[in-house]
């Protein structure tokens, strides 16, 4: 009977250790090591990222091959166009005038006594057509746009209509989210050069009235180190944030699990998602373009 514990153990050597007195140059551990925790974490955030990265990869594909189904998504292009692009003038024109005034008095604020204060009219542009414009419209547009996208998707994914649409026959990626993208992509451009025209307008009001410098100086100081590049760099930083915002909020709702809080989480994650690409992007095109 006695031996029964030790022929057990022997059958599991991991029992032995509280059968064996420690040796003193390798004692017993008072608890085991938990490694496993800490690895299937591990393991299955990288399982999470990767298959994401997978569902993503498979929707961009997807999202190309419905280009060429121009009769489902042509006619609906139009209606998308004037919702996500001249529906979001208000904010950004709001956004560009205010913009416009706090850049002219803090150049004035930081060119006292150093430079020619004609030089408020050089950093009103550059910054306004180089960063200012371009992100933070797009930022505005990342709630409004990608938000709503989000929020109509996941709608349409919880109350079946997607399911509905496959049911006629109709592919979702051609009938919702490629006249999305394409109108988002060729609107934001247009949108951020509107912003792009008033900021600077507002900034050169600014200085007129406020800063007692004149409209020649101000002009002289705007064209001193002006480029066209200036420009169609602020262009091409705009149709790319348009592009991802639009498929990221497209590809959040349409993966909206049922119910009001799970197309409430979309929405959120969809606009949290779109900032920082973003800002990721922006300073991927400064590394790339300038």
């Amino acid at each position: 009977m006695a031996r029964a514990p030790l022929t057990r153990a022997l059958r599991r050597p991991s029992a032995l250790l509280p059968l064996l007195p420690p040796h003193p140059a390798y004692p017993v551990p008072s608890a085991p090591l938990r490694l496993a925790p800490v690895y299937d974490l591990l393991a299955g955030r990288v399982a999470g990222w990767l298959a994401a990265f997978g569902r993503m990869g498979y929707f961009l594909s997807s999202v190309a091959r419905a280009l060429a189904d121009v009769p489902t998504w042509g006619g609906l292009a139009a209606s998308q166009m004037r919702r996500i692009g001249v529906e979001s003038v208000p904010i950004a024109v709001f956004i560009a005038v205010f913009t416009g005034i706090v850049l002219a008095l803090q150049a004035s604020y930081t060119f006292t006594g150093a430079v020619p204060l004609y030089f408020v009219g050089t950093l009103v542009g550059k910054t306004i057509m180089l960063e200012l414009g371009p992100v933070l419209t797009g930022l505005a547009l990342a709630g409004r746009v990608g938000g709503g996208l989000a929020a109509e998707l996941g709608t349409m994914r919880v109350t079946e209509q997607v399911d509905a649409l496959e049911t006629l026959t109709y592919d979702p990626i051609s009938y919702l989210v490629v006249p999305r993208a394409l109108a988002a992509t060729l609107m934001f451009p247009v949108v951020v050069v509107l912003a792009m025209a008033v900021g600077v307008v507002s900034g050169w009001l600014t200085a007129v009235n406020l800063l007692d410098l004149s409209t020649v100086e101000f002009v002289r100081g705007l064209k001193l180190f002006y480029r066209f590049k200036d420009v169609w760099f602020g262009l091409v930083k705009s149709a790319s944030f348009g592009l991802t915002i639009s498929l990221v909020g497209c590809v959040m709702g349409l993966a909206a699990d049922r119910g009001a809080e799970a197309v409430g989480r979309a929405t959120t994650g969809a606009v949290v998602l779109s900032a920082m690409l973003i800002l990721v992007l922006d300073a991927f095109w400064a590394i790339v373009l300038l």
